[in-house]
This record gives structure tokens, C-alpha cells and sequence, in this order.
């Protein structure tokens, strides 16, 4: 199981310098830190027909809101790094953009993501306000990096065939494509994640999938499928869930085994890296460390096994409860609420989950007896009970 280091910064750079293999390099790209750090013999890979090669683990920033811990993965070796337009309310793109300021552009690789707001939800339709509102907040992204441009931008959350493939969507990221202020385009995906993917491929025109997958996504097999037709025709394929929710219980007692469960995802050569979120110096370690070797010991395989058997806290968003619920509630929406809640402690990408909804605090109090199965064996209405209370909660102390 993962251990808890426990590590500050100070023991953090003691423990990484000490422990990597390879021999002494170079000095630290940021400041005038005359440290050398080693060099340790990672696993890279081609991002698809991109010029991009990236070690196989990259920083998930989305909830790290600590410099100095930033700062140490990239002096560390790591060099992609994932943000998007909404993550704490744009202050995570605005400490990328202090931290890589003075570094040259060509040291390291940034994506970030924006999402479109009028997307109809029976549909999948993108309104008519969507390619606007698509360049505007990327405007407003690269203001907070302080970039002339990004690597790799992203099209947020799409669950569609039809929001992939949307005119006015392809326009908006060819257009920012086409200026230069982009240098590949993509899209990230939490649900229906193999329809997405073969949009990308049918597409022509997407570099990169973001696609949620792990030893306990239900689709896992399915997902393998379309990233190796996709990889096969030069689409890069970036991993993110790696970790299943973290934690088999809401309590955080039963860790998930989080080097197993990300060597897993690695061990698919057309999965070409991957994001998981960092918020300390143990997990960067820990990840940092898969980065060279990826075989499971009989331990970790002996984990994975323990895991699946549990019902845990992710939700592969398989839509099966949709139509079970008297009251028509989003059964889906509350179960990754749920995971963001007690998984990652994601207090704000929950809260506005939930605010999304728009229902009251307590859904299913009206309810003696819930009608929903979910084929993951999770007590629907417990679970809503749960994370519904978030919403009592302002929302500024959350973020």
C-alpha cells in the first residue's frame, strides 16, 4: 500500500538527490540554485505524431497550489505540466505562469483546458456562443501563464460525439491553432471516453486525447482498444484517473496502491503519459519513481487484485443509473461529486458539481426506499445524502 512520507521540502530534495540513480548533472532551470541533481534513467515516449517527448509521468496541477512543490518536480526532472482555465478559479494557470516566467520556453511543456459553457445536456449540442466564448477564456489563460503560446490545448469534459465534432469548436481551436497560440489540440474526457476517442480519430484534426482510465474503470479493455487505433494513426494519448479515486472507503483508511495502479495504465505503450495530481513531496516522489520501471512486484499485483473487489470511490461514469431515479435525479453527476469529495478532497470541482445541478441540499429526503442500482454496488442514496451537504457550505471556503 502507499506509504506517507510525510516529507517538507528540505526532506524532499534530500530524499530525491540521494535516492535516483544516475549520475551527477547540470544545475536547477529555475533561480540560481547551484544544487545538481541526478539524472536518472526514465522511461520516455512520442506524444503521438507530435514533436513532444515526455517522460512517462507528467504533474496533474489542477489541485496543487504550492510553489515550491511545482517548482521542485520540474528541477526534479518532470516537464509536463496540466492546468485548465477554471482550476481554483484560474489561480492555478496564474503560479504556472510566476514559476516558468524566466525559464526558456523550451525547457518544458504546458496544456491547459477550457471548456464550453452552452453546451446543451440532452443533446450534446455546443450553442451558438460557443467558439466565442472558447477564445475568450484562452485569452485569459494565456494572460495568467504569461505565455505567448501552449503546447497543448485541451476542449474540456466531452462526453460527446457531437460536442467533439462541433463546427464551431474545431473553428475556435483551429483559428488559436492557426495564430500560433497553440501548438496541438485535443480533448479531455471523463465519460464515454471509447465514442470519444474514435471521434478524435474520425476527426482529422485532434493531436491529443486526455481520457480518464485505470485498473477499475469499467471500460478499461475498451479504452486500451481506441488508444491503440488512435496512437496508430499519430494521436498522442495522455492518461488521467490513474489513481481510482484514491481510496477504497470514504473514511481515507484503505489507500488505493497508487504506484501499482499508475504502472498499470503505463504498461499500455499507446498511453504515452500521464497526469496524476500531486499536492505533496511523498506522492512526487512516488511518482517520480514509476517513471523508471514499470513491472508490478507480486505485492502491488496482490493490491490491484484487493482493489477491484471493492466497490471504492470511483465512478467510470458508465451512465447505468441514469432513468433508474423516481425523482430523475443526475445519479451520475452526484457519484463524481462523491469521488471528488472523499477520493481527492476536491472540494471545489464538487461544489461545482453540485452547483451545476442546481437541486436542494437533501434530493432524496422525500425518498423511503431508492430505486437505483449501481452495477458498481454503490448505495446510491447514502452517498447523495453525503456529498449533498456540501452545498450548505460557501463556496469561498472551499476553494
Amino acid at each position: 500500500m502507499r506509504k506517507n512520507l510525510n516529507l517538507d521540502r528540505r526532506g524532499f530534495l534530500k530524499s530525491s538527490l540521494l535516492g535516483t540513480t544516475g549520475a551527477l548533472i547540470g544545475t536547477s532551470a529555475i533561480g540560481n540554485s547551484t544544487i545538481k541533481i541526478k539524472e536518472p534513467l526514465i522511461i520516455r515516449r512520442q506524444l503521438g505524431k507530435t514533436d513532444i517527448e515526455l517522460p512517462i509521468v507528467s504533474f496533474g496541477v489542477m489541485r496543487s497550489d504550492n510553489f515550491a512543490l511545482v517548482k521542485s518536480a520540474f528541477e526534479m526532472g518532470f516537464v509536463h505540466f496540466d492546468t485548465a482555465h477554471g482550476y481554483q478559479e484560474g489561480k492555478n494557470e496564474i503560479m504556472l505562469g510566476e514559476l516558468f516566467k524566466s525559464v526558456p520556453r523550451d525547457k518544458f511543456v504546458l496544456a491547459t483546458k477550457v471548456g464550453a459553457d452552452d453546451i446543451d445536456r440532452k443533446t450534446g449540442e455546443p450553442g451558438p456562443g460557443t467558439k466565442e466564448g472558447i477564445l475568450e477564456k484562452f485569452e485569459i489563460s494565456l494572460k495568467r501563464l504569461q505565455m505567448n503560446y501552449v503546447d497543448i490545448l485541451y476542449l474540456h469534459g466531452v462526453s460527446s460525439r457531437k460536442t467533439a465534432l462541433a463546427p464551431q469548436i474545431l473553428e475556435a481551436l483551429g483559428d488559436l491553432k492557426k495564430q500560433g497560440k497553440v501548438r496541438y489540440v485535443g480533448m479531455s474526457t471523463h465519460r464515454n471516453e471509447p465514442d470519444v476517442i474514435q471521434s478524435a480519430i474520425d476527426s482529422d484534426f485532434y493531436d491529443v486525447v486526455l481520457t480518464s482510465i485505470n485498473f477499475k474503470h469499467a471500460m478499461a479493455d475498451l479504452i486500451k482498444e481506441k488508444a491503440a487505433l488512435a496512437s496508430k494513426k499519430g494521436i498522442g494519448i495522455v492518461a488521467m484517473k490513474t489513481m481510482a479515486g484514491g481510496f477504497m472507503d470514504k473514511e481515507r483508511q484503505r489507500p488505493i496502491n497508487c504506484s501499482a495502479a499508475l504502472k498499470w495504465v503505463l504498461q499500455d505503450p499507446n498511453i504515452h503519459t500521464s497526469i496524476p495530481g500531486i499536492v505533496a513531496y511523498d506522492q512526487l516522489i512516488q511518482n517520480f519513481s514509476v517513471m523508471e520501471n514499470l513491472e508490478l512486484t507480486e505485492e502491488e499485483k496482490a493490491d490491484l487484485e484487493e482493489a477491484k473487489l471493492v466497490a471504492g470511490l470511483f465512478c467510470d461514469g458508465c451512465n447505468q443509473c441514469l432513468g433508474q431515479c423516481k425523482k430523475h435525479l443526475p445519479v451520475n453527476e452526484f457519484m463524481r461529486a462523491y469521488m471528488y469529495t472523499y477520493g481527492y478532497r476536491n472540494y471545489e470541482n464538487a461544489y461545482s458539481v453540485l452547483e451545476d445541478i442546481g437541486l436542494p441540499a437533501n434530493p432524496c429526503g422525500e425518498c423511503t426506499n431508492c430505486t437505483v442500482n449501481c452495477p458498481k454496488g454503490f448505495h446510491i442514496a447514502e452517498r447523495i445524502a453525503d456529498v449533498s451537504r456540501l452545498s450548505d457550505m460557501p463556496k469561498d471556503l472551499l476553494v
